[in-house]
């Protein structure tokens, strides 16, 4: 172990829900390190984000009624009070203010755009490319101020914990193991893509601050309520590796969805068709791919290359020919549930905080509405900073963790890591058989039992990377199994119809 080090506040996770929490903290005095996985800037999910920012402009009663109905009722009303009372003054404020981000704009000043399940349009965007403009500048800022230290290339293998509060952590970088002490831990880690074969998250989205608070004993809801994109490029069948999001800003211009016989088939499943809430049209693109072979974005109702610029090129570097329709399925793209939070992002573990994905804030229920999860990291983020800061550093002893054992087998993290996503692929995707889910928890119990027998003896980020996703799969495939209603991202197929009381 090297030398003790320690901060007032430390953020694991560099996406926006990350930088706002270390916002949050200094502007309240605090002197704050965060520490990320990523390499600046591509590694965080928060940089891959495509559609843009919702805001509520004049009408916060209207986005949260469609932020409820999108979620199929399951929101905390609570909680989407939260989001959509300070919606305006964190953008303003944050976005606007301090980093300056050049929104699109119309002739008449910021271009609003809508996007599925929105009402009105409330989404400020750059592009299809909204993530990078607003996390560049965020890092920027904050890497130039005195009060922040950026580890990147860091991984959170452990929380150090005593008696119910969290201390620090222990990161790993450089193939060395140290602890670092805090006044409080704010979990930023993103996602849970890489449990997934098909995925639009960056590659090291395997679940950490989740299995980590959840290992500490902190409160874990809404794992089952997995949210997939309907609208993924995928360039090659058999090379998941090649997906790309296409945002949904796309359907929002007019876009339509065919199938394998050339037919627009989204009226037929909702009356809002293509800007159908996100488990509708996954379900739907699924439905058809597997009924005629195919399903295609038709970007022919728009200009496609001049108002997608950014994606009109990925597809021309995928040596996709968008003219005549790209494309698409549905992938992994984001977790509703994750750690429980109160509304400052508190957990139920003393001096430990959660924002962004990894967070289970209440506000997206079952189903998440479009352009809303850059908004909570930012709002959730600036108050759970703002509350973790002023707590003093209490060092304490740190877990050992043993290096005795050899080196695993160049393939072992791989091979297992590959079974898991089998698993997650088969069982626990846009629908669940719930005669499957059992076997399904079975499967990666004995995945979880086999990796554990190696975290004992043995320290290194892929494997506790790998153990941080077998201990996730667990907890979305037990929460599904204890959930038999089918609603929202969480469909179950052939489920049994509910009895009157």
């Amino acid at each position: 172990m090297t030398t003790e080090e320690s901060s007032d506040v430390l953020v694991v996770g560099s996406g926006i829900g990350g930088l706002a929490a270390a916002l949050g903290a200094v502007r309240n005095g605090s002197d704050v390190t965060i520490a990320t996985k990523a390499t600046r800037p591509e590694g965080a999910s928060s940089w891959w984000a495509q559609g843009g920012i919702a805001v509520s402009r004049d009408d916060p009663d209207q986005f949260k009624q469609d932020i409820l109905a999108a979620s199929d009722a399951t929101a905390d009303p609570d909680a989407v009070d939260v989001l959509v009372e300070n919606a305006n003054d964190a953008v303003e404020d944050v976005l606007l203010d301090t980093l300056a981000v050049e929104f699109d704009e119309s002739g008449e000043g910021l271009d609003f755009t809508r996007e599925a399940a929105h009402s009105e349009d409330r989404i400020l965007h750059v592009d299809a490319a909204t993530g990078k403009h607003i996390h560049v500048p965020f890092l920027n800022y904050l890497d130039a101020h005195d009060s922040v230290e950026i580890l990147d290339d860091t991984a959170a293998l452990e929380l150090i914990r005593h008696e119910g509060r969290v201390h620090g952590a222990m990161l790993e970088s450089a193939d060395a193991v140290r602890p670092h002490y805090a006044g409080s831990v704010i979990l930023a880690t993103g996602g849970i893509g890489e449990l997934y074969p098909r995925t639009t998250n960056p590659d090291n989205a395997t679940g950490d601050g989740i299995a980590m608070a959840a290992l500490a004993g902190a409160d874990v809801e809404d794992m089952e309520y997995v949210q997939f994109h309907p609208t993924v490029a995928v360039p090659d069948e058999d090379d998941d590796s090649g997906v790309f999001l296409v945002s949904e800003a796309v359907r929002g211009e007019g876009a339509l969805l065919r199938n394998g016989e050339g037919e627009r088939f989204m009226p037929d499943y909702h009356d809002d068709a293509e800007l159908a809430p996100r488990d509708v049209v996954a379900r739907a693109v699924k439905a058809e791919r597997e009924a005629t072979g195919d399903v295609t974005l038709d970007v022919s109702p728009l200009e496609f290359g001049a108002d997608f610029p950014g994606l009109a090129q990925r597809c021309t570097d995928h040596d996709i020919e968008y003219e005549q329709g790209i494309p698409v399925a549905p992938a992994e793209h984001f977790l509703c549930g994750g750690v429980t939070v109160d509304d400052h992002g508190r957990t139920t573990l003393d001096r430990l905080y959660a924002v962004g994905e990894c967070s289970r804030t209440g506000v997206h229920g079952a189903n998440r509405l479009a352009s809303t999860s850059l908004l909570e990291g930012l709002v959730w983020g600036l108050r759970a900073g703002a509350d973790a800061a002023g707590k003093s550093v209490q060092p304490i002893e740190a877990p050992e963790l043993l290096e005795r054992d050899p080196e695993l087998p160049a393939r072992f993290a791989g091979d297992k890591m590959h079974r898991l996503r089998r698993v997650m692929d088969a069982q626990l995707g846009v629908e669940r058989d719930p005669a499957e889910l059992g076997r399904a928890m079975a499967m990666l119990r004995r995945l979880k039992g086999e990796v554990d027998a190696y975290v004992r003896t043995r320290t290194s980020r892929s494997l506790y990377e790998l153990r941080n996703a077998a201990v996730t799969a667990l907890l979305v495939a037990r929460h599904a199994s204890e959930n038999d209603e089918s609603v929202g991202t969480h469909n179950l197929v052939d489920a049994p119809e509910p009895t009157a009381d």
